[in-house]
């Protein structure tokens, strides 16, 4: 199979991302959205984004400004959904909504080409109960990126039971094809990442509870002991606690083991509307973004 024309749903975060490291990659790009404010946001973040691989020497990735002229005339914003009808490969990243991304397939099940590949970008929803919304289940894969996307190099291709040999090794070579380094993994929730990295984030979380160090020392701590780049809590800030805690009930409901479920701490702070960056407070305060400081939780 050969992949040529990509289509991404959603030009939020995540969304603009993968568009913008598949036109990077020399894929022609089509984005869809619900409204065209969002496609202009997600665009401006692209443009960004593309700037700064501009200001950056060629041996550290960086491109010229007639690279970015190329790769930004291979993006194309749309809120018609039968602009992709001719892609080869779709690739969802809305909300993290079962029946939201469920309704957005089954739309375009009977608009994009029988042989594209559908692929959701989901952290924790079973690809399994995406792809019932569609008559292609064989031709459905996971393809989890990693945030900030252009930067990440990780991308976990997920497999369920009735995803073709074929199917399976094309969206590989497509992680490959990006520039990515693509991990084969089974459609279990959680898939690698978040099952390992989800019970050490919640076990922080208790550890704080029960008193053993501080914010800033348990971070401190990982950082300094174990060569992690960020602190579990300046993690938890970054990804955000509301999807840390949805993603915490997808997990338990499947497995209903202590290690997956959330601690009182992070339900509390959630109800309190404590999302982390985005919020400006979370385990830290961002008052100043350059120097958070920490809560007294």
């Amino acid at each position: 199979m050969e992949i040529k024309k990509v289509g991404v749903l959603g030009c939020g975060l995540m969304g603009s991302g993968i568009a913008q490291v598949a036109a990077m990659a020399g894929f022609d790009v089509t984005v869809l959205e619900v409204e065209q404010k969002f496609l202009d946001k997600g665009f401006a973040g692209i443009d960004k984004s593309l700037a700064k691989f501009a200001e950056r020497p060629p041996e550290k990735g960086g491109i010229t400004a007639e690279q970015k002229d190329q790769i930004r005339s291979r993006l194309k914003g749309t809120t018609n959904k039968q602009d992709l009808a001719d892609c080869d490969i779709v690739i969802e990243a809305i909300i993290e909504n079962v029946e939201d991304k469920k309704k957005m397939y089954a739309s375009l099940d009977g608009i994009v080409k029988k042989d594209a590949i559908f692929a959701s970008n989901t952290s924790s929803i079973s690809i399994t109960e995406l792809l019932t919304s569609t008559k292609r289940p064989e031709r459905f894969v996971g393809l989890h990126f990693f945030n900030p996307v252009p930067l990440m190099k990780l991308v976990e291709v997920v497999r369920t039971i009735a995803t073709t040999s074929e199917v399976y090794d094309a969206a590989f070579e497509f992680g490959k094809n990006l520039g990515k380094v693509p991990v084969r993994t089974s459609d279990k929730t959680g898939f690698i990442v978040n099952r390992l990295l989800v019970p050490y984030l919640l076990d922080s979380i208790r550890a704080y509870e029960e008193g053993v160090g501080s914010i800033d020392d348990i971070d401190n701590a990982m950082k300094l002991g174990c060569g992690y780049p960020m602190g579990p809590f300046t993690l938890l800030d970054f990804v955000g606690l509301d999807t840390t805690y949805y993603i915490t009930h997808v997990m338990y409901d499947e497995f209903k083991e202590r290690r997956f479920a959330s601690p009182p701490l992070l339900k509390r702070l959630v109800m309190a509307g404590w999302y982390g960056r985005k919020t400006g407070k979370g385990f830290y305060d961002y008052k100043d973004p350059n120097k958070p400081v920490p809560n007294k939780l």
